[in-house]
């Protein structure tokens, strides 16, 4: 079978299609031929793949081909069970006859003859050429498609279909389809059943010698090439997978065998090109060489995923396979041509970059979009460093980034490894290579340059060459190269710049013939030996041109690496678009396009920094720094200067620290001509101070300290520093700003700064932004710490929360200055108020005490004011600046003094500054109004404010208020405890003490206001008599009058309201000052002085009958309906005479309103209006109003109201209905019974086939009339 694979793949190029045979008997095909190729290719098929799953294919080529065709020649039965898929899958017989006899004799035998092979999917057209017009003919075509019908039609199968050339034909076309799909649904379902078995059966054998891999593959490939014929390319894609894995166990378990790749265009990938070498060319033995092998498959796979719509997975199949078949190369590297492996690998990810990106049309901000392009951009990155390989070996090294992201992609990937490494050619003796220096950092930065190499180059090549070691190091690199392949750096830190020949003129050429044998090569000999090796063994030319100049190189380079950039940044990983922009910017920098490159460090630095790779960072920061130097950016480099400062002190020496800030201290005070913001929390940092936050009282300044970290080397000089304070309760407050009085210095690391604090509102307050100036740059700083170990200089806390700094007690004294006891006062009555001064950690000495009464409150200055040390010794621990002071009272006997108050001033003594005293003062509180009762029915509200007398106090610290509160010695309230059947009243006053004094109640008595007189005694005396009483303090007592009410003319009415009644209450007090209550000054103890206490009551006259008395009459009929009018009546009546009620209420004229629910009750007439009533006792009258209930149930009905009259004055005598039940409406007596419906409906049907019948049914419900059609129609 392996003979057959030349024609093989012969048939493969000629066969793209499936075939369907003609079998024209009647030589139609002229006629039909464009009817039937306009079917083509079929719009649906419904197809079974492999696993006989059902599959819809659009679209399915085909072709339509005469059994006559060469192509279609008869051939051997071997030929045709290999080749079977270029088979016809259907058979089409096209035939015509006119004649019925000719059918039976001649046209019938020949269609058995045909369709006898069974292998064939056949079925027959009958192409009718009668005219629609010619009746005899259209009748004889009819009766020869009948018998064509009944000889080649099955049960299971309709085989034939009627084409009428002068008729419609929509049906036939459809009807054809269908045939065409069947047919080669059946014949793909034989022939895939047949493949599988014979693959199954060499799969069997696969392990025998006989077992030939060519046979196996010319059976799988004809299967897959079956399947995408058909449109199937999952299956077609399913067997060249396990086609490749079936290879690849055969290569590694078979006898070794030539791998190939060493004629000329093998370097070139063709991964995408599967015709690219006949597969005659690469068979070997029963098998086939694996380097084109292997690229033949994938160009399958891949051709089938594209017309799969998958570049995505084209894209990821292809990088793998790149890495994969990568190692196999370095396997058979001893015999590939020099660099062969770097070469493919960059072909290979251009090819696959290519074609996959002309593939694909998803969209970028999908998941199959971004992963597509994170695809591209690892071919991109894989060609990249694979071409910056072969750069760096023919002496573009130096040209070349020393970079992070460039040394750890070259550091790691190995050198080339062929047998020998090849040698300098004869004729390169002309050949002269720019070897240019590298450049130097900014800031004259001495960093040793990070490799590109994995180890050495020149010892890797001369120990490549045959029997010979690396030499002397001073004879090969000629005195000036370094063992990195580089120009070594002088003592000074300069770097010389050296344009060495590559020129073999002389004695070097005389005796290059026998170099390899003399001495090992030298650096400059293996970059022109690698360059000459790899023209021989690169094919491209692009790939040619770009390492045969300097500039075409950095072209390809520039090309490579934008590409994985831009691709990275529309993917998932953009960060590494990120870190490539800055190998973009490097060639920009050196090319001076300084605006392009600036913006691809300022991307690069942002990653590094927000990643916090430190190291990396310090690589690339300075020549983002050199950018903005060059580009007059004066606040970008004075940025870039400060975040390099900010950078770990091991990155950079002391002397290129210094640098840095000469550069911030240059730009700040000289060059820059506006103010710069810029954000310096990285270089200095702040924190409070370790231990308590301080501490204040509110109102109070102080000084608050700072710790200032700064991160400069050397000392440097701030024009302002401020900082601002955050409170942590109240978003109110906002930001408090703080100021430094000088102007500090600050030195490397810690320095504490202190502050002067201004008065602050009560609240805790943290540290919140450091702000200062240095020149025309405005630094700000967000207290981040520092890494580093705690006992160093450089670490500082950094606490989450944040620690408060600072605590603002809430408003306070400096002295407090409290009551004695109690702050109640007698009226008009001279007493002594205490006031406890008691000083919180200030001294009071030669304190001066400012007293000023408020209005109602003198001090009488003919007595003297006492002070004496106060008797309840307490401790005092107080904390108002940051300090905690514990105090004592200074002595323990009592001492007590008499002060004189001269012009409200009051000199303290020196024994009081550091205790607590009382002072004792002689106030009267003025009040000529009268104290007013309150009723426990009706209790009053009493304000805070209600007498109270102020006290304004001041001392030389600060301003303080101190209030004293008033009130009468007693309060009084009223209640009545109850109503006798007589009309009396019996009233109970109660008193409340309100001093902490016992009180004694001698005598008590009411002078009631008019229209209320005393029952019984007529002194206006309580009924018992309990006289004299004690009350103690706080407590209260009862008295009880029995009234009742009077007479009152009409003209008195006016004076009722404003009179009220008089309770008066004679009493003595007993106490002492020391506990809050005492008798007034002016009365001696041993005198039998009472006080005399008054107090106003407001007594209202109750009503205790009602004046109108209103009744719902009942219905006169039982039920009410929805729809019918019904009449509500109330009677109203005059209870009382004129002369015993109100005036308003002896009107002869009232108000009266009926209030509805309008959802409910529809009131006929109006709603509101007035009555005549006569003013005499006993007058009545009715009122009615005619409603329509709206809704039938249980509904609340229409009520009558008074809105001049309260409801204490009516009556409702009787009561009116909660709820009234409403009926539904009645119906009309008009009805048309059912049963005899029917029986009419039934007997006019039955009377007639075809009927409609009408009928019209009255039904009249709520006084309407509904008309009901109903049309049934019987056949």
């Amino acid at each position: 079978m392996a003979n057959y694979l030349a024609q093989f793949q012969t048939i493969k190029s000629s066969c793209d299609r499936l075939i369907i045979a003609v079998e024209d008997v009647s030589d139609l095909w002229p006629s039909v031929k464009e009817g039937f190729e306009e079917r083509l290719p079929l719009k649906k098929a419904l197809l079974s793949n492999k696993t006989r799953n059902t599959v819809n294919v659009e679209n399915l080529s085909a072709e339509f081909i005469l059994t006559t065709d060469s192509r279609l020649r008869s051939r051997f039965s071997q030929e045709l069970s290999v080749f079977w898929f270029r088979e016809p899958y259907a058979t089409v017989v096209l035939v015509t006859c006119e004649d019925l006899d000719e059918f039976k004799t001649i046209l019938k035998p020949r269609l058995k003859l045909i369709v006898q092979n069974d292998e064939r999917e056949w079925f027959i057209v009958f192409v009718s050429k009668a005219h629609p017009n010619n009746d005899q003919a259209t009748k004889m075509a009819k009766k020869i498609y009948a018998r064509l019908q009944v000889d080649f039609n099955s049960k299971k199968r309709e085989r034939c279909c009627k084409l009428d050339l002068q008729g419609p034909d929509a049906n036939f076309w459809e009807d054809l389809d269908s045939k065409i799909v069947e047919s080669i649904r059946n014949s793909l379902d034989r022939r895939i059943q047949f493949y599988e078995e014979e693959i199954r059966k060499l799969t069997e054998q696969r392990f025998m010698p006989v077992w030939s891999f060519c046979n196996f593959f010319i059976l799988k490939e004809s299967l897959a090439f079956m399947f995408e014929m058909a449109h199937l390319f999952e299956d077609a894609l399913r067997e060249y997978d396990e086609l490749e894995l079936c290879y690849l166990e055969t290569v590694h378990t078979s006898k070794q065998r030539d791998f190939g790749g060493l004629e000329h265009a093998d370097d070139q990938a063709a991964l995408l090109n599967p015709g690219f070498k006949p597969l005659t060319q690469v068979v070997q033995d029963d098998s086939f060489r694996e380097f084109e092998f292997r690229q033949y498959l994938f160009a399958y796979q891949s051709k089938l995923l594209f017309k799969l719509f998958r570049a995505v997975e084209v894209a990821s199949r292809g990088y793998s396979f790149i890495i994969n078949f990568s190692k196999t190369l370095a396997l058979y590297e001893n015999f590939l041509p020099f660099c062969f492996r770097e070469v493919w690998v960059i072909t290979a990810c251009l090819a696959i970059i290519k074609s996959t990106a002309s593939h694909f049309d998803g969209s970028h901000a999908t998941a199959d979009g971004k992963e597509f392009f994170r695809l591209q951009g690892d071919l991109y990155s894989l060609s990249r460093v694979k071409f910056m390989r072969l750069a760096y070996l023919i002496g573009y090294g130096v040209e070349m980034e020393r970079s992070p992201v460039n040394s750890a992609s070259l550091s790691m990937l190995p050198w080339p490894k062929p047998a020998v490494w090849p040698l300098v050619p004869p004729d390169a003796s002309a050949d002269m290579v720019h070897q240019s220096s590298s450049r130097g950092k900014h800031f004259n930065i001495e960093r040793k340059p990070l490799p590109l190499e994995p180890s050495l180059l020149l010892r890797e090549a001369n120990r490549r060459r045959a029997s010979l070691s690396v030499g002397n190091a001073s004879e090969l690199f000629d005195g000036r190269w370094g063992l990195d392949g580089h120009l070594q750096f002088s003592p000074a830190g300069k770097v010389h710049a050296n344009i060495m020949s590559r020129t073999l003129s002389g004695p070097a050429n005389s005796e290059n013939s026998s170099l390899s044998f003399d001495r090992p090569m030298r650096l400059w000999e293996i970059h022109v030996a690698a360059e000459h090796a790899l023209k021989r063994t690169i094919s491209d030319p692009d790939l040619l041109k770009s390492i045969s100049s300097l500039p075409d190189f950095e072209k390809k380079y520039m090309e490579l690496t934008k590409g994985a950039a831009d691709n990275y940044h529309q993917s998932w990983w953009k960060r590494h678009g990120v870190v490539l922009d800055g190998e973009i910017g490097a060639l920009c920098l050196k090319h001076g396009n300084y605006d392009l490159a600036a913006k691809s460090y300022e991307k690069v630095c942002a990653l590094y920094a927000g990643e916090g790779w430190q190291d990396l960072l310090a690589e690339v920061l300075p020549n983002l720094a050199e950018c903005q130097k060059i580009l007059n950016d004066q606040a970008g480099y004075l940025s870039s200067c400060v975040r390099l400062l900010s950078l770990d002190n091991g990155l950079f020496s002391t002397k290129e620290r210094q640098v840095f800030q000469s550069e911030v201290v240059r730009l700040a005070h000289g060059e820059m001509k506006h103010p710069v913001p810029l954000d310096v929390s990285s270089l200095i940092t702040f924190s409070g101070n370790p231990g308590p936050p301080l501490e204040l009282c509110d109102g109070d300044p102080g000084t608050l300290a700072v710790t200032v970290w700064s991160g400069f080397p050397d000392d440097i000089a701030l024009e302002s520093l401020s900082l601002t304070l955050m409170s942590t309760f109240s978003t109110d407050e906002g930001v408090k700003d703080i100021k430094s009085s000088d102007a500090p210095v600050l030195k490397p690391g810690h320095n504490l700064i202190l502050l002067e604090l201004p008065p602050q509102k009560p609240g805790s307050y943290v540290l919140g932004v450091l702000t200062g100036q240095i020149g025309q740059l405005r630094f700000r700083s967000h207290s981040f710490s520092k890494g580093g170990p705690p006992d160093s200089d450089d670490f500082m806390s950094y606490e989450k929360p944040t620690r408060p700094v600072l605590k603002v007690h809430k408003p306070r004294p400096l002295v407090d200055i409290t009551a004695a006891a109690s702050s109640t006062l007698l009226i008009n009555e001279v007493q002594w108020v205490g006031l406890v001064v008691s000083p919180m950690n200030y001294s009071l000495k030669g304190a001066i005490l400012h007293i000023d009464t408020g209005p109602g409150l003198i001090i009488e200055e003919s007595h003297m004011i006492e002070m004496e040390h106060y008797r309840k010794a307490t401790d005092h621990v107080v904390n108002c600046s940051g300090l905690n002071i514990v105090k004592e009272d200074a002595c323990s006997s009592e001492v007590c003094e008499k002060l004189l108050l001269e012009n409200g001033q009051l000199a303290f003594p020196d024994w009081a500054g550091d205790m607590d005293t009382v002072l004792w003062l002689p106030v009267r509180a003025i009040d000529n109004m009268l104290a007013r009762g309150t009723s426990s029915v009706n209790p009053s509200r009493h304000s805070v404010v209600d007498g109270m007398r102020m006290i304004a106090l001041k001392l030389q610290f600060g301003v303080f208020h101190n209030q004293i509160f008033e009130r009468h010695p007693f309060h009084v309230s009223t209640h009545v405890v109850d109503k006798c059947n007589d009309g009396t009243l019996l009233l109970q006053v109660i008193i409340y003490s309100q001093v902490k004094a016992s009180l004694k109640l001698c005598d008590a008595w009411l002078d009631l206001q008019p229209g209320f007189v005393h029952v019984g005694k007529g002194d206006g005396r309580p009924t018992s008599s309990f006289f004299p009483f004690v009350v103690s303090p706080s407590s209260r007592a009862a008295i009880l009058f029995v009234i009742c009410v009077g007479n009152i003319s009409r003209t008195d009415e006016t004076e009722v309201v404003k009179t009220d009644s008089i309770l008066n209450i004679k009493y003595g007090i007993e106490g002492d000052r020391a506990v809050g209550a005492h008798m007034p000054v002016n009365i001696k103890p041993e005198g039998k002085n009472e006080l005399l206490f008054k107090i106003a009551l407001a007594l209202q006259r109750p009503v205790l009958d009602p004046c109108l008395a209103v009744g719902f009459l009942p219905f006169t009929f039982d039920c009410l309906r929805v729809g019918q009018l019904v009449d509500m009546k109330w009677r109203l009546e005059r209870l009382k005479d004129p002369e015993e009620i109100q005036s308003f209420l002896s009107k002869d004229e009232l108000l009266y309103e009926i209030d509805a629910n309008p959802e409910n009750w529809m009131i006929a007439g109006r709603k509101r209006g007035h009555i005549s009533l006569a003013a005499t006792q006993g007058s009545r009258v009715v009122i009615t109003v005619s409603c329509l209930p709206l809704v039938s149930g249980y509904v609340r009905p229409p009520q009558l109201g008074l809105p001049g009259v309260a409801e204490s004055n009516i009556s409702c005598n009787p009561a009116g209905p909660h709820l009234v039940c409403v009926l539904p409406p009645t119906l009309s007596s008009s009805f048309c019974k059912m049963k005899n419906l029917k029986n009419l409906v039934e007997r006019e049907l039955e009377s007639s086939f075809d009927f409609y019948a009408t009928i019209i049914i009255f039904l009249i419900v709520k006084d309407l009339i509904d008309f009901f059609s109903l049309k049934n129609r019987f056949s």
